[in-house]
């Protein structure tokens, strides 16, 4: 064996040494690890709900009365259609115009947290101002009233147009030329009603006069029926009223006599007795304050008036038998109340006295209308408390 075979073999014997020894050890090569899994990004977590705009109702009278409260609650209604879960709406019935207002006012504020409240007659006013005092950061609104505060303002509707149109047809309707109204209580407010119910029989007959009862309160069927049945014992055919309750229909009905419907759609009381309803749509104005409310931008001290033209004055439901010209006449009226080219209080008018009270061509304004305390020609009597 040569020197260079002897040199082969020892290189192979120490190249078989040192991989045994390698595999004794428990030497070997490792994969190359695997990338760790990026994290995944999570969802934000949703923003809380707010909560809903809590709002409140005080209501005179029942919710059923047919008439005024029952105009209200369906506004109340139309918000919730409108707003749905942004707002939480209640109501209180039947609260008194006395001291008690006050304490169904303020425990809505403070026991029922609602921070928008609707007191829904003018002898809620004075109660309505004191808590709103106290209550800074409640919205206080108040219908058919005159007082406000930095949170508290007032809302009312131009129902005198609809008693205008309501009298338009109670001139043509009439065949005794004496018409009957059962007044509430002798604020401007009603005065305006009787009022404009007269001007406009006398639109469509100048002979007709206005006979007046009062029940002295909104809301007194057994009242509202005697005062309906005295009116018609005393000649009136056609009877109108500014009470809440559809007794004075129901009694036109019962006695063959007609009248109207006041504040809601009446006619179910008194189909055949029927003429038309002068209705309030409360809806519009409700919907524009609680956005105001939701949007921060609602303010106190401040008054809204709406009537035709904004939506919130209507008359429906006009009889058949009711002439068509007499019928055309009201579409024009209520024409012209919406784009402003017809004025109900335009003079000359003069009152039962004599003394004219809006010159010739001179057109009444708000203010004059606000504090109105005299029955004009053609309707009888005196206004209770009036000099």
């Amino acid at each position: 064996m040569t020197d260079l075979q002897k040199l082969s073999l020892k290189i192979a014997a120490l190249t078989a040494v040192a991989s045994a020894a390698l595999v004794g050890c428990g030497k070997k090569e490792e994969p190359a690890p695997a990338p760790a899994p990026a994290p995944v990004a999570s969802a934000p977590a949703p923003a809380p709900k707010p909560e809903p705009l809590k709002i409140a109702f005080a209501y005179v009278g029942p919710v059923g009365d047919g008439g005024w409260t029952f105009a209200h609650d369906n506004g109340r209604k139309a918000l919730e259609k409108e707003f749905g879960d942004k707002i939480k709406t209640s109501f209180v019935e039947n609260v008194p115009e006395s001291a008690d207002a006050e304490r169904v006012i303020r425990d809505l504020a403070t026991e029922g947290k609602n921070k928008l409240i609707f007191g829904t007659t003018f002898g809620y006013m004075e109660p309505m101002l004191k808590v709103a005092a106290d209550i800074k950061d409640v919205k206080f609104e108040h219908a058919t009233g005159y007082k406000t505060a930095e949170n508290m303002r007032t809302y009312d509707s131009r129902t005198y147009e609809g008693a205008y149109m309501a009298g338009v047809i109670a001139g043509k309707m009439t065949t005794t030329n004496t018409l009957g109204v059962v007044g509430s209580i002798p604020i401007p407010e009603v005065i305006r009603n009787i009022n404009a119910f007269t001007l406009g029989a006398q639109s469509s007959n100048p002979k007709v006069k206005t006979k007046v009862v009062w029940v002295n309160g909104w809301f007194d069927p057994p009242k509202e029926t005697e005062a309906a049945t005295s009116l018609i014992n005393g000649g009136a055919d056609v009877l109108f009223q500014n009470t809440d309750s559809p007794a004075v229909l129901k009694t036109a009905e019962a006695k063959g006599k007609r009248a109207f419907g006041w504040d809601s759609d009446m006619t179910a009381y008194g189909p055949k007795a029927h003429l038309a309803s002068a209705v309030i749509n409360w809806g519009p104005y409700y919907i524009k304050a609680t956005q105001e409310a939701l949007d921060g931008k609602w303010t106190g001290g401040t008054n809204a008036w709406w009537g035709v033209k904004e939506g919130a004055i209507d008359i429906v439901s006009i009889a058949e038998d009711v002439p068509a010209e007499t019928k055309a006449k009201v579409e024009e009226v209520k024409k012209g109340l919406a784009d402003g080219s017809f004025v109900i209080w335009k003079g000359p008018i003069t009152d039962n006295t004599g003394k004219v009270q809006v010159a010739k061509d001179a057109t009444a304004d708000d203010k004059f209308l606000g504090g109105l305390n005299f029955f004009v020609k053609g309707v009888e009597g005196k206004v209770p408390g009036a000099k």
